[in-house]
């Protein structure tokens, strides 16, 4: 005889007719366990007898009897108005974590990470990020002002996109982005950054890692070397392996990228990612000299290059000279930038200027990519920059952020001159503190970035931007993102972590 099927309810309750148990105990013991591992929280509205009756397909008076037990128990308050809620007084030494959720690492779990990929054993053992219950009092790397964008003006522009989006919008967008996106960013860049391109070259991605994983896919077969700066950004890394190819990194002096060093090191690569306007996280400036000689390379050797503006559009001082891009006379280059950085981070939209050689294989590629760039904010974002706020938005956070900066270097002055020194940067959102010469061979930025972490303080240390053994420690402190009240306190916190590191 084949056995009855088992019934669910609203709750997620799953009942069989064929146990020995009788319906309204499975009912109730489900209810009672729900509530004891917080699926249920304090206070929270159940379905109605009748709902769950009809749900179960069972006789309404079973759910009775199973909720009357219940609230004999006090798990459940019956309200006159309202129908049935759980007990908002059940004592916390009731309550359990879930079923299979254990509060803590069990010996299984670590047995079972001990059979992790190698490359997932390092990524645990190097990570130096955390998390925060709430937004850190100060400095995270990569994040701009939380109060200066007018999300009320965003939240008009996106209404107005979706209120009644075309179907190339909602229903068939083109696998390189809104249309109307890329139509701006092309007008924006011949303002702003001193080049044109076609709408049709540009790509809008998820972020600089899809960007330039795109590009190393189309320029570079597996396992073929790429120069990548070092010290540098890690996405970097991060998206030449999503590509299959092989991370290549060449030392950077006071000049920034050198041709002749990257070619004695690795002659056979094919591809450089720089960031010539403001390399990160040394922020030095890439000049002419060396800019011509990356671009005769990739012409006289058929190569390409990335030019990584993240945040070009911030110059304090000097006139910042022009991107590679816009000296490119042979398409090798590709630009790449992020909205991120300049608006909110949660936007996740990015773009590459690609070349005109690489456009029809792009198509065919991204045809084929499942994680696209979302669309839900690029027409607005359209709006955004056509309009003149994104211009309006640069300005204003300019004349933030260089008093920011400003006041970041006041407080390294004032808080922290016995273990750190840093200097102004003409560009960028961050600056690198390093430590003094008598403390650097002991000064350890990953333990100091773990202990200002547990005071509220998101540092980043420099050493994790190192690929080889030789690394230089020192902290990454990105003012941007915190208001000038919050930076001398934050830098008097991060003192007194730094007073109670070990000597």
């Amino acid at each position: 005889m084949p056995r009855p099927i088992r019934k669910t309810a609203p709750l997620g309750l799953v009942l069989d007719p064929a146990a020995a148990e009788p319906l309204h105990r499975q009912i109730g013991e489900q209810v009672r366990r729900a509530i004891l591992e917080r699926r249920l929280a304090p206070g929270q509205r159940l379905p109605s007898s009748r709902l769950m009756a009809s749900e179960l397909d069972v006789a309404r008076g079973t759910v009775l009897l199973a909720m009357d037990q219940l609230i004999a128990e006090g798990y459940v308050v019956a309200h006159a108005a309202s129908g049935l809620s759980v007990a908002t007084d059940l004592p916390d030494d009731m309550l359990m974590a879930p079923r299979g959720q254990p509060a803590g690492p069990t010996a299984s779990d670590r047995t079972a990470s001990l059979s992790l990929s190698r490359r997932a054993r390092t990524m645990l053992r190097d990570a130096t990020t955390f998390g925060f219950d709430e937004a850190p009092l100060a400095f995270p790397t990569g994040q701009p002002d939380r109060e200066a964008f007018p999300f009320a003006l965003w939240a008009r522009l996106l209404e107005r996109e979706w209120r009644q989006p075309s179907w190339t919008v909602a229903g068939a967008p083109h696998p390189f982005g809104h249309a109307g996106l890329r139509a701006a960013i092309a007008a924006y860049l011949g303002t702003a950054r001193g080049f044109t391109c076609a709408p049709e070259s540009i790509v809008v991605t998820n972020g600089m890692r899809q960007s330039l994983s795109l590009l190393a896919w189309l320029v570079l077969d597996p396992d073929e070397a790429a120069w990548i700066e070092e010290p540098g950004y890690v996405g970097t890394r991060e998206a030449l392996a999503l590509a299959g190819v092989r991370a290549a990194p060449i030392p950077v002096d006071e000049q920034g990228f050198s041709v002749e060093r990257a070619i004695a090191a690795e002659p056979r690569a094919k591809l450089a990612v720089v960031a010539p306007a403001h390399q990160f996280p040394l922020g030095t400036m890439l000049g002419l000299q060396r800019r011509l000689e990356l671009l005769s390379w990739a012409e006289r050797h058929e190569g390409w290059i990335a030019e990584d503006d993240f945040d070009g559009e911030y110059r304090y001082t000097g006139r910042p000279l022009a991107p590679l891009r816009a000296l490119d006379r042979s398409g090798r280059v590709a630009y790449l930038a992020s909205f991120s950085k300049l608006l909110f981070p949660s936007l996740r939209l990015s773009y590459v200027v690609l070349p005109a050689a690489l456009v029809p294989a792009a198509e065919q590629r991204m045809a084929t990519v499942p994680a696209r760039a979302s669309l839900l904010g690029q027409g607005a974002l359209a709006r955004f920059i056509a309009d003149g706020h994104l211009a309006t938005h640069l300005r204003r956070t300019r004349l933030l952020y260089v008093g920011r900066q400003e006041a970041l270097l006041a407080g390294i002055e004032r808080h922290l001159a016995r273990w750190l020194e840093s200097a102004p940067d003409s560009a960028g959102m961050h600056l690198v503190a390093r430590p003094l010469a008598a403390i650097e061979s002991r000064f350890d930025d990953r333990a100091v970035t773990v202990a200002a972490a547990q005071a509220g303080i998101a540092v980043s240390p420099l050493s994790a931007c190192y690929t080889g053994r030789r690394r230089r420690h020192g902290l990454i402190l990105s003012y941007a993102g915190t208001p000038e009240p919050e930076i001398d306190r934050a830098c008097a916190a991060l003192a007194r972590v730094l007073r109670a590191q070990p000597r």
